[in-house]
Order: structure tokens, then sequence, then C-alpha cells
């Protein structure tokens, strides 16, 4: 884990924090909300000034920033205080942070596809390799891939998230063939297993490394560990690059990352996760180092993943974070009546108490996987 690495997260959890509290900074302006201070970073601050009735601030940590606005932790007699305005005006205060970071990593999907991705991958065949037995079971050449099992295909992604967590390889298809939908069932892809040598640092992963398709092949000390991938079929490029085309990706990839990390929670809520396969910031500058060895549309991919996670957690109904705030406005809309500050104020208190001594568990177990390698 080098300093380079570490820079990199810091400036990253800024910039994404720092969006999301704009998104607060901004919609509260709209519905006429006093906005009494805006920070980026932490700790003291290192260069202010004040324009109108709010203080912008550049602080020195850069790990994240906020927006404190007049009355929104106790009650105030300011008119234009956050407890004074409609619930839907706050609602839509509190939902906009989650909301710009899912804005933000379609941004940054579509910017990539644009002008740093080499291709646009489409989900159409464009050749079998070969063995492909799913050339043999009903998928054709110019057939453009819709769903894998009733799961909506957006992107390659998804392609290579069905086959991760395929046991047999079978998936039944449906597929769009001479503009018709046309149904595929028990469509079997060929699965090639392989070895290969664990990289000896993180910024040389295995796929820069080398890899054997038997064990017999190699006959050195280091531990050959085992994998396997899907190496059916090859898919279209988008041959011609425009506009349209570019934004249409940037929407497709963000819709198929916040499915997928939704899946990822969701299957953590049911214990096929525990907390040895969560990452904290440790974890992330762990991350940073392997993806910056793919180039920087590996590292632009991780910071949107990142952006729509953010946005997606924050979204959860819990206490202290943006979605328990709404839970709360829920409750005052159906009530026509407040919860009391100090009672609301509690249950943030104690979420913010449990999410630290979560997030200190998840970082002692970044830390002990890094020693372990």
């Amino acid at each position: 884990m080098n300093i380079i690495n570490i820079l990199i997260a810091l400036l990253m959890f800024s910039f994404l924090v720092a969006f999301h509290e704009f998104g607060h900074f901004a919609v509260a302006k709209l519905c006429g909300i006093k906005v009494n201070k805006f920070a980026i970073g932490m700790g003291p601050s290192i260069f202010r000034f004040v324009k109108g009735e709010t203080e912008y601030s550049l602080r020195l940590f850069p790990v994240g920033g906020f927006c404190a606005m007049e009355g929104e932790d106790d009650d105030s007699d300011d008119c234009r205080a956050f407890r004074k305005k409609p619930v839907r005006h706050r609602m839509a205060v509190v939902v906009a942070g989650p909301v710009m970071n899912l804005i933000l990593g379609f941004l940054i999907a579509a910017f990539t596809a644009g002008f740093i991705s080499d291709v646009i991958k489409t989900n159409t065949v464009r050749e079998f390799y070969p063995g492909a037995e799913s050339s043999q079971t009903g998928l054709m050449v110019g057939d453009e891939i819709l769903s894998m099992d009733g799961m909506h295909i957006f992107t390659t992604s998804d392609i290579n998230y069905k086959f991760a967590n395929s046991r047999d390889g079978v998936f039944d298809l449906v597929v769009k063939r001479d503009g018709k939908k046309v149904a595929l069932d028990n469509v079997k892809f060929y699965r090639k297993y392989f070895y290969y040598i664990e990289a000896p640092t993180e910024e040389i992963p295995y796929e820069h490394y080398v890899t054997f398709d038997t064990r017999e092949e190699y006959d050195g000390d280091e531990e050959l560990k085992e994998a396997e991938t899907n190496v059916d079929f090859r898919v279209c490029r988008v041959e011609n690059r425009n506009f349209f085309s570019v934004i249409s990706y940037g929407f497709r990839d963000t819709l198929s990352t916040a499915r997928l990390i939704w899946i990822s929670f969701i299957d953590l809520v049911r214990g096929q996760y525990g907390l040895n396969d969560l990452s904290g910031p440790v974890g992330i500058v762990s991350a940073i180092g392997t993806v910056r060895a793919y180039g920087l549309e590996s590292l632009m991919s991780l910071i949107m993943m990142i952006s729509v996670n953010l946005g997606i957690f924050n979204l959860l109904p819990l206490p202290a974070l943006d979605g328990g705030r709404m839970v709360f406005l829920i409750i005052e809309g159906i009530r026509r009546k407040p919860v009391p500050p100090e009672k609301e104020g509690m249950v943030h208190f104690v979420g913010i108490a449990c999410l630290m001594v979560l997030m200190v568990i998840i970082t002692v177990g970044d830390i002990s996987k890094i020693f372990a390698k």
C-alpha cells in the first residue's frame, strides 16, 4: 500500500462526499432553506470566505465535507430553518445527496466510455470461440442477449456476473434476432478451468503474470491457484461512438452497477456474505493499487462503482443515513406531526455509533488480509 494509492483514495473520497454534500446544499438553497456552512474536507479551515448567509471553507483533512443547515438538528425560530419547511422540501433535500452520487456515477461512466475506453462493448454476439457449446445449443452470431434466467442484461458486466454465479453454465436466454425476441432454453456455455501464480505485488495482477491450462505445465515453487472463466464468444463493439451511444452506455452501465450493488446488499442480509467479504477504506486503498495496474479505465470504473455504492448505501433506511432521515420524514408526513428532535437525534447517534463499530471491525479485517498475503 504506497503513498500514491492513499492519496488517490483520499482525493476520491473527498470528491465523492463533497459532491454528495453539494446535492444537499443545492436543493436546500432551491427550497429556501438557510445554509450556514458548506465545507470541503474536515478539521480546521485552511481557507474560508462568507458569501451571503453561507460560510464556504476548505478544511485541512481531505476526508469528506459537510453542509450545515439552520435548524437541522435542533429547534430554530428562523422561518427558513430546515424543520420549518414542508415535509416534501425536506425530503427533496435529504434524497438529493444520494441522487447526486448516482448522477456522478453516470457522468463518470459516460466520460470513461467517451474519452478513456478504447471500445464500447455491446451484448451482441460477434463470433464464437473454438469449442463453444452455446453455438450448438441455440445461440447464433448476431444475437443480442436481452436477458439471462429472467435477469435483464444491460451490459457485458451483467453477462459476466451471471457466468460467475452459475454452477453449470446453463441459462435460459431471451435474445433479439432479426428484430424479434426469441426465447432460448438451456443454452450451455463452455467453461474453461485454468491455474495461475498469485501476483507477487498488488501492482502486478495475475492477468499480467502467467497462467497455465494444467498444473503439470508448471514446475516452480510458487503456489498455483485455480480459477475458471467462460470463454465462449466475443461481443460486437460500437463502431462509431457518438454522443447518444456514449450516453446510452453510461446510463446502462450505471443501472447495471446499481443493480449488482443492490443484489450484493440483499445477499449480505441473507447471510451469503460475511464481514470478511466487506471492505472499508483500507481495502479500497488496496483495490486502487490493483486496478491502477490495469490502467485509467479500470480506475475510473472503480470510482464510478464506489460513487453509485455511496448513493445506494445512503438510501438504506438505517439510522444516521439519509435513508434513515427519510423514514422519520415519512412518519411525520403520515402523523402530521414531527418526531421530537431529541428522540430522532438519539436514534441517529446510536446509528452512528454502530456504523463506527462496524467500520472498525471491517478495517481490522482489511489489515489482517494484507498481512495474510
